[in-house]
């Protein structure tokens, strides 16, 4: 019976472990998980998702207090539309994450960024440009572009002198999608190293509807991009995601063509992973009843996270002064709206609530809106149960080598 570890992810001459640890933002895939994965010989992912303030926690930057003394003046005011980043800030925390990652990378596996193009920030075209433009002079390996369909992505970083080495690839969740995006970038020549197909059971944001996700299915998905690439001789590695939750899952996949697997769900539980512990124990409790697909994102995302998160129906006031990551390029977040809705509802209330929009930014950065995939509910078969009725943590490593060598749908546990 054959394991992960009988395949490789061939990027030209160069090959890796066919494990990608998904990039979970904000600082949910950290640096130290990132670079596990690359010592193993696989690919990790960072985000760039707030990184301002991932900034500002690891290298003690003041990105946030800067931006928020600027425009304390507005915070009163449901208007935001002159609440904007500065592009030097945005440039410079890229760039210092990026390097600092890059320069403690070990090992033959590479790191890669993930990018959301639905960090709109008030300046959507000329912020996506400066966060991608510094990850590659950062040094980054790859850049995986995700959360929207990057139509113009690759025009925007074109005249950089990596354009043309560094990995570039695309997250999609249809073959529509993957069409429409070669199309839209086919004027710079330049085709995606490799392709990140995510189906319905990811974790966070889905892109599908709310009311048809379920109708969905990685395998199909996958087995028709596939058959494109095929039928337009592309050579184009293909990966799936989503519901990915042992080594024989991903076997599967491989041996109907698939170049890697990408995963995520499993090192929520790590040690090096950026939850705090008290949530991923939240992860390790949780039943299948206890996640939900809700469509309480601004983005207009659905997105997948435990009921119980306390970002559903927080009824915080907006952090736009402080973060606006998700202000379009008018200024404006649904979450306002929610907020401005109930605070007229109840003029009275010290205290509202509002349960169909949730402040993304500030409860995101706080840990508070606990996204996760279909399969969390099995991470307590993945761990050990102690007296207390706590779990233990795992390290990154025992989770990659767990995916890279199993078989029979075993999960290894962990020492005790």
């Amino acid at each position: 019976m054959k394991r992960v570890d009988d395949f490789r992810l061939k990027f030209g001459k160069r090959e890796l472990v066919p494990i990608m640890i998904g990039g979970m933002g904000v600082d949910i895939s950290t640096a130290e998980l990132a670079l596990e994965a690359a010592r193993l010989g696989g690919v990790g992912h960072i985000s760039d998702a707030m990184l301002p303030t991932v900034s500002d926690r690891r290298y003690e930057t003041d990105f946030v207090k800067t931006k928020l003394l600027q425009y304390k003046y507005n915070i009163d005011n449901s208007d935001k539309a002159d609440v904007k980043f500065d592009l030097g800030h945005i440039a410079e925390s890229t760039r210092l994450h990026v390097s600092k990652t890059m320069e403690a990378k070990r090992g033959s596996g590479m790191v890669f960024i993930n990018c959301m193009e639905k960090l709109t920030m008030n300046a959507p075209k000329e912020t996506l440009k400066v966060r991608l433009w510094e990850a590659l002079s950062g040094g980054i390996d790859g850049v995986t572009l995700a959360a929207g369909l990057h139509l113009g992505s690759f025009a925007l970083i074109e005249e950089h002198p990596r354009f043309r080495d560094v990995k570039l690839g695309i997250i999609v969740s249809s073959l529509r999608a993957l069409q429409l995006f070669l199309r839209k970038n086919a004027r710079t020549n330049r085709l995606p190293d490799y392709i990140v197909v995510e189906g319905p059971l990811a974790g966070g944001h889905l892109g599908f509807g709310l009311d048809d996700w379920m109708k969905y299915d990685l395998r199909t998905i996958t087995n028709e991009i596939h058959q494109y690439l095929r039928d337009e001789k592309l050579d184009i590695p293909v990966i799936p995601a989503g519901g990915i939750f042992t080594g024989s899952d991903a076997v599967g996949f491989l041996e109907e063509g698939a170049s890697a697997v990408q995963v995520a769900t499993r090192f929520t539980v790590s040690k090096e992973c950026g939850l705090p512990e008290d949530v991923q124990q939240e992860y390790f409790k949780a039943s299948e009843s206890d996640i939900e697909v809700n469509a309480t994102s601004p983005t207009g995302y659905p997105m997948r996270m435990l009921k119980n998160s306390p970002s559903i129906g927080s009824g915080i006031r907006p952090g736009c002064e402080s973060y606006g990551y998700l202000l379009d390029s008018t200024g404006h977040c649904d979450y306002i709206d929610a907020y401005n809705r109930e605070v007229a509802l109840h003029p009275d209330a010290k205290k509202i609530q509002v349960f169909d929009k949730t402040c993304l930014c500030t409860h995101m950065r706080n840990f508070k809106c606990w996204t996760c995939g279909h399969y969390t509910y099995r991470l307590k078969d993945t761990s050990r149960k102690a007296a207390d009725g706590s779990y233990q943590l795992l390290t990154a490593e025992h989770i990659f080598k767990d995916y890279q060598f199993s078989t029979d749908n075993k999960i290894a546990l962990p020492d005790a």
